[in-house]
């Protein structure tokens, strides 16, 4: 019997209370999907963070509902190889990322390695099928027009543009970013609020790449803003968000701003912990199967 599991991958988060962008995300793919559904983080270093905790006894004491993806966490590779022990040789890879960048590129190259292993006798192979599904904005290339993922991601954003408007703030985005892949879709993005909602002020910088809190600065002076909605561009409000973004060291991304003159205002929330953006990555494991033909149960 051929058996399908879903992969969710994910860089991963070192916080405790940082769990839930991805926590909501896997709790509306296992009601949507009755098969398994697994979790890998890819960073080596928030692994080793985790299995540290687990294995501390008192801290397991002191931490009773530790979710149970971390408690048999693996990186990509261990993760697939444990649902291929276990029978299942249909995967559906679905990268837990914003945009097509460093990591996805490397999971790209992992899923492709593994798709093309041949057997002499084809029982043997060890996939049916292993597919990757695209990241929240899509990905580059013929299949799917990302500038559609655009579209429905400005759309899952709706809530937050509302409470911007209701505090009479420009909403601004800070996303990890990348320093390989500075690509421009964070400004398509940007351009596509901008579209959507004439009226509001909203920026997207990043942490790593173009473009930094200085030059969205800038940018919201010469915009006549005064009051500033800030908030993680990312699946989790991990580290980066409450440090780069909301900390009080002088070089995070809320400092600068109040040293610029607005009036700033942090909201710890990840992408993920927004049903509207984690049916995104529904949508997508939904495309994925379909394209591979893949028959998902319901």
């Amino acid at each position: 019997m051929k058996k399908t599991a879903i992969l969710l991958a994910a860089f991963g988060v070192s916080l405790p209370e940082a769990l839930g962008g991805i926590d909501n995300v896997v709790r509306r793919v296992r009601e949507a999907f009755p098969c398994p559904v697994a979790v890998c983080f890819t960073s080596n270093i928030v692994r080793r963070i985790w299995r540290e905790r687990l294995a501390d006894g008192q801290w397991l004491q002191s931490n009773p509902h530790t979710p149970d993806y971390l408690r048999r966490l693996r990186g990509i590779l261990g993760a697939i190889a444990d649902l291929q022990e276990n029978g299942y040789k249909t995967l559906i890879v679905q990268p837990l990322h914003i945009y097509a960048g460093e990591e996805y590129h490397d999971l790209s190259g992992y899923v492709s390695a593994l798709a093309g292993i041949r057997t002499i006798k084809s029982k043997w192979r060890p996939f049916e099928k292993i597919v990757l599904s695209r990241p929240a904005l899509g990905a580059p290339g013929v299949e799917h027009p990302y500038l559609d993922d655009i579209q429905r991601a400005a759309e899952a954003l709706e809530d937050d543009v509302r409470l911007a408007r209701q505090k009479d703030a420009a909403l601004v985005y800070v996303g990890h970013g990348n320093h390989v892949f500075s690509t421009g879709v964070y400004q398509e993005m940007q351009q596509m609020l901008g579209k959507r909602h004439p009226d509001m002020i909203v920026e997207i910088g990043a942490v790593e790449g173009l473009f930094d809190a200085a030059y969205v600065a800038q940018r919201l002076r010469a915009r006549g803003a005064k009051r500033v909605l800030l908030k993680p561009f990312m699946v989790v409000a991990g580290v980066h968000a409450r440090d780069d973004m909301a900390g009080d060291d002088a070089d995070s991304w809320r400092s600068i701003l109040s040293k610029a003159g607005f009036t700033v205002e942090c909201r710890l929330e990840g992408l993920g912990e927004s049903d509207a953006w984690a049916g995104i990555y529904l949508s997508n494991i939904m495309e994925c199967a379909a394209r591979a033909g893949i028959a998902l149960p319901a």
